[in-house]
């Protein structure tokens, strides 16, 4: 962990003033590839389902993406805008203004950094400030120029499978066959990604829990990532403190947990997923995952570890 990546007044308790110590960026080739990647939700909006404001402010965001860091985050996940059923789009010009001084603060203090972000400009300007994979949830709506972005700049790529809007998406979930439906809409987004001059291993692949998908459907999707996986490139679970495991752990009354109370069940998600070695897991509390992401490695053995770094 570089816990030398800040000086005094940047850790877990930090102070007021964050100071960055430049050090060695990580890059992702450094990152683990014998287990399952942790990666660490850090939300720079006012509107975020879970944490509702907490970060919007970019000193409050750094020093929260310095605790992720600390925590062991293998990578953190800054996004400017929130995707929640309904909420409202945000103009690129605010987003880069709440994320770019993040993000540049965090690749200065060591992280390795995805920026969540459906635009090309924002995705631009962010690898215009070092190394860094662009976690895309438009699905099907992805702009046309991101392509051609993503093969000319050599990016990793997160390509969720998602069929609309925040404001669309939750009246687009009819599906024959969720699993199915999923890998052949997934295939398609890749191989128009492929017809660019994208490389296969610039791909992740996202299911997209929760995007145009209702109830059990996300289940359906868990229980099939084998067969995600078959697609050939490396798949992220995003389940964290969704809507899906609020019902789930509903009292007698119907009354759901609110976000943070999500965690426990989200944990059980990162050791179910690190078992199918699923290349990471996006969530918003790093330790309990991180531990459960070990666990599964022990359990699995060496010989599995070692085929995860080989695959």
């Amino acid at each position: 962990m570089d816990s030398m990546a800040a000086s005094t007044g940047t850790g877990p308790n930090t102070g007021p003033m964050t100071v960055i110590r430049k050090i060695r960026r990580r890059t992702l080739a450094d990152l683990p590839t014998d287990r399952t990647l942790v990666m660490g939700i850090l939300n720079v909006t006012h509107n975020s389902f879970s944490d509702g404001g907490a970060y919007l402010d970019a000193e409050a965001a750094i020093e929260q993406g310095l605790r992720l860091l600390y925590s062991g985050a293998d990578i953190i996940d800054v996004g400017g805008e929130s995707t929640r059923p309904g909420a409202e789009a945000v103009d690129t010009l605010t987003e880069q203004n709440r994320i770019l001084p993040v993000v540049e603060a965090l690749l200065k203090a060591g992280a390795v950094v995805s920026v969540d972000t459906m635009h090309v400009a924002t995705a631009e300007a962010a690898l215009k400030l070092g190394e860094v994979i662009i976690n895309d949830v438009s699905g099907l709506n992805y702009e046309p120029d991101m392509p051609e972005l993503i093969a000319r700049t050599g990016a990793t790529y997160i390509l969720m499978h998602n069929r609309g809007t925040a404001q669309t998406m939750d009246s687009l979930t009819d599906y024959e066959d969720v699993v199915e439906d999923v890998a052949r809409e997934l295939t398609d987004l890749a191989e128009a990604f492929l017809a660019a001059g994208v490389l296969p291993e610039q791909l992740i692949l996202d299911p997209g829990l929760g995007f145009s998908k209702a109830g059990t459907q996300n289940w359906d999707l868990l229980r099939g990532l084998d067969r995600l996986q078959s697609l050939g490139f490396p798949v992220l679970v995003a389940a964290s403190r969704k809507r899906f495991l609020g019902t789930l752990l509903a009292s007698d009354s119907g009354a759901e947990p609110v976000p943070a109370e999500r965690d426990h069940a989200t944990a059980a998600v990162t050791a179910l997923s690190a078992q199918h070695r699923v290349w990471g897991v996006r969530v918003h509390t790093v330790e309990p995952s991180l531990h459960a992401v070990r666990t599964a490695r022990a359990w699995l053995g060496p010989q599995a570890a070692t085929a995860q770094a080989e695959a």
